[in-house]
């Protein structure tokens, strides 16, 4: 069974090779159109190549703005949606009430919605509220979509979690936050950090909810878009995309680390409670 898992026919890796490509092609050629000496359209193959463009991104004000907006947002919409998210997953998950599925269905909404759906009902609400647009009506935006990403990726945790172990802690005498510490952060960490990076991830290279939220504001993305209509110095434009993939992919790639092994770490928690009754007794002093 094992050995025809490892051998594949040439048609299936052909087609995986070709989707892999289709994916990525477009990606690799942002790569080289950030080192092109043509500023004006994009040749292929590149006349030359170059290292100004990087020093003209470096020296322009501009970008760093956008990219401290960017950074900006995302970290407080990911603080936002850690709480929430956590909150959220915590209580869909260790209680059960009337209503429990449609609460969780409401909090996953957000993010099944298009885009543009929740950009233009996040203008209309902050007219109807008179908001004026800053970095927080771009945070508000961003959170929305945020908070669903944490609470996936905490939610499952919770569920894989056993409850004995809580039970365990405070039959032991542990009160709410030795509890929390020392039998809960532990289990579900790791999910959250994941969440957290993915959620950071999703924030900065939004695109159309800050367009409705952002006004006259433009995060990198928004700045990019804007770059692109320009005549001159569109390998900048690539440049700082190459930024943006870094940025992004960096996180997801390190979710992805934290997250693989999930089964195994809940696993091995549910495994100890259920063997020893009473486990991380030496961590709570009676």
């Amino acid at each position: 069974m094992r050995s025809d898992l490892k051998t594949s026919p040439l048609p299936l890796k052909i087609a995986a090779a070709g989707g892999l490509l289709f994916l990525h092609l477009p990606i690799l050629l942002i790569f080289v159109y950030a080192f092109t000496t043509e500023e004006k359209s994009y040749q292929w193959p590149p006349p030359g190549l170059t290292l100004q463009w990087f020093a003209v991104a470096w020296n322009r004000p501009d970008v760093w703005s956008a990219l401290g907006l960017s950074v900006q947002v995302a970290v407080i919409a990911t603080a936002i949606a850690l709480v929430l998210g956590t909150l959220c997953a915590a209580a869909v998950s260790q209680t059960k009430f009337f209503g429990r599925e449609a609460i969780s269905l409401l909090v996953i909404l957000p993010i099944a919605l298009p885009g543009i759906i929740t950009g233009i009902a996040l203008r209309s609400a902050f007219s109807l509220f008179d908001i004026p647009f800053s970095v927080w009506t771009i945070v508000l935006g961003h959170a929305t979509f945020c908070v669903v990403v944490v609470y996936n990726n905490a939610v499952a945790r919770f569920r894989r979690t056993s409850g004995s172990l809580i039970e365990a802690s405070m039959d032991l005498g542990a009160d709410g936050f030795q509890t929390f510490r020392h039998v809960i952060l532990p289990n579900i960490g790791t999910a959250l950090l994941a969440g957290g990076m993915l959620a950071f991830a999703l924030s900065f290279d939004e695109v159309i909810v800050t367009t409705f939220t952002g006004g006259q504001q433009s995060t990198l993305p928004i700045w990019m878009l804007e770059e692109l209509i320009r005549p001159r110095q569109r390998p900048v434009t690539n440049v700082v995309a190459m930024v943006v993939v870094l940025v992004t992919f960096l996180p997801i790639l390190a979710a992805y680390y934290l997250t693989r092994d999930g089964d195994q770490i809940a696993g091995a928690g549910k495994q100890q409670g259920e063997h020893h009754g009473y486990p991380n007794a030496d961590r709570f002093p009676l």
